[in-house]
């Protein structure tokens, strides 16, 4: 049995990685919206924050409200209730990555997980 999984993501409007790499910890998908395009829809979660990096454009995200512009190299982190939608600029399309994950449930990261063999 291996211990790793790898795929390919190239060009596309959205790629979740779930079942893709067998996930069993996250959700991630890559995400491009092309110049002047949006996410048709507002969304919540009931339980997942969501982390983006912004890997490519700029655009904008409205969270409960306010705008907040993006650009490369921007990331973010919104809390599960939080009321969002993506927009690319009018001008130039947006690439970027989400990650979401249960709120609250990391309990150790980096040199606190590692096993030194």
């Amino acid at each position: 049995m291996m211990n790793y999984n790898k795929i390919s993501v190239t060009q596309g409007a959205r790629t979740e990685l779930h079942d893709l790499l067998n996930l069993t910890g996250a959700e991630i998908s890559v995400n491009e919206l092309p110049a002047g395009a949006s996410v048709p829809f507002v969304h919540a979660h009931k339980q997942n924050e969501e982390i983006y990096a912004v890997l490519a454009g700029k655009g904008s995200v409205k969270i409960d409200g306010e705008t907040v512009e993006l650009r490369e190299g921007d990331w973010l982190r919104i809390s599960p209730a939080a009321k969002r939608q993506f927009f690319a600029a009018p001008d130039a399309g947006i690439r970027y990555l989400c990650i979401q994950v249960k709120e609250n449930s990391l309990e150790e990261y980096t040199a606190a997980d590692a096993v030194i063999l």
